[in-house]
């Protein structure tokens, strides 16, 4: 499991696909956090974070995908597939070892974003004015996040071979994950049972956390989350085995 752990890693940090998603996620939500006025910092006066932890998972929905769209797909399009699975090593940690690649590329770009928790502070009067345990919160939502939706784009990758199918499929999923279940229980015929269908997405969980208050509730959630779709991830490899 180590050995393709360490394989998908080392060919994600060795091609450059990896250095530019990561590059325009951080250029593009640096643009948004500190120059653009509708959602500049500076402008706003407060020392807080919160409209960057509410942009962050927009960005997650492109970041991601195209982070995790060659997992399966790649191996298919160049004829390893097959050289993959039938190695003696269970389907299980194959998609375990995929998935905690592209997790660790997410949280190199997430690693980053602490010098706008720093920057912050400085910036705040008096000194250091910045509600610490709200932004220690956020960043594990992010990371829960984070892991939500890259286990979503390990399943999409594992559909097709071609990436770009992959990539589209899994930023589909994550856009309706988070925002799909908010807006249906918003509907007329699901008014009865809208607080049912709201806690059923990504985006209620992800709020709760970000308020600085780790509710094991929302916790369990995100495991869940991650873990049915690599379950069904591995199902499916295992149909194709």
């Amino acid at each position: 499991m180590y050995a393709v752990f360490k394989r998908e890693l080392f060919s994600f940090l060795s091609s450059m696909v990896a250095y530019i998603t990561i590059g325009i996620f951080l250029l593009v939500s640096g643009l948004l956090l500190w120059f653009f006025p509708d959602t500049s910092i500076l402008d706003y006066g407060y020392a807080e974070l919160d409209g960057f932890f509410s942009l962050v998972p927009y960005l997650f929905m492109f970041l991601i995908p195209a982070i995790t769209m060659r997992a399966f797909a790649e191996e298919r399009k160049e004829g390893t597939f097959e050289l993959l699975i039938t190695r003696p090593i269970h389907i299980w940690q194959i998609v375990v070892a995929k998935y905690l690649a592209s997790l660790v590329l997410v949280l190199f770009a997430l690693i980053p974003t602490l010098i706008y928790y720093y920057s912050i502070s400085k910036l705040g009067f008096p000194e250091g004015n910045i509600d610490s345990g709200s932004v220690i919160g956020s960043y594990i939502g992010l990371f829960l996040l984070g892991a939500a939706f890259t286990s979503m784009g390990i399943f999409s990758s594992a559909l097709t071979k071609n990436q770009v199918i992959a990539f589209v499929i899994s930023a589909a999923l994550c856009a309706f994950a988070f925002l799909g279940f908010d807006y249906s229980s918003q509907l007329a015929a699901f008014q009865s049972i809208g607080n049912i269908i709201r806690n059923l997405g990504i985006n209620q969980h992800y709020t709760s956390i970000s308020r600085g208050v780790l509710d094991t509730r929302d916790l369990i959630y995100f495991i869940t989350f991650s873990v049915l779709f690599l379950l069904i991830t591995k199902l499916m490899i295992g149909v194709k085995r």
